[in-house]
């Protein structure tokens, strides 16, 4: 991180430069399936969707199950514990529309999978 000084009226800014933390290879996840990883220390689920990745909370909101442990139909995940429903794209919930999980960006390098935090 470092800090911007704009002009001399305006007080320097911080700047935050995203990081990219490898996670896993391509080949450790087959299309449409679902994993864990941890991302400095935080549980991410890594959805792997027709050659594109998304990355997601791992917790679901409903009672805590692993989202990486569930069923991924397309770009949906379904809670192992009790059939909760997210878009792993966007982290909206299909079971309960006022609930929403966490994304994040991901990005592939080569073999390497890549999360931002």
């Amino acid at each position: 991180m470092g800090q911007e000084k704009i002009n001399d009226n305006e007080p320097a800014r911080i700047q935050s430069i995203p990081t990219f933390v490898k996670v896993a290879k391509v080949s450790d996840l087959k299309s449409g399936i679902s994993m864990s990883v941890q991302v400095c220390g935080q549980e991410i689920a890594l959805h792997h969707i027709n050659q594109n990745f998304c990355a997601t909370a791992n917790t679901c909101p409903h009672r805590g199950g692993p989202l990486g442990e569930g069923t991924l139909d397309g770009i949906v995940v379904t809670c192992p514990w009790h059939g909760w429903q997210f878009n792993v794209c966007r982290g909206s919930c299909l079971t309960n529309p006022e609930v929403k999980i966490a994304t994040y960006p991901v990005k592939v390098d080569g073999d390497d999978v890549l999360v931002e935090i």
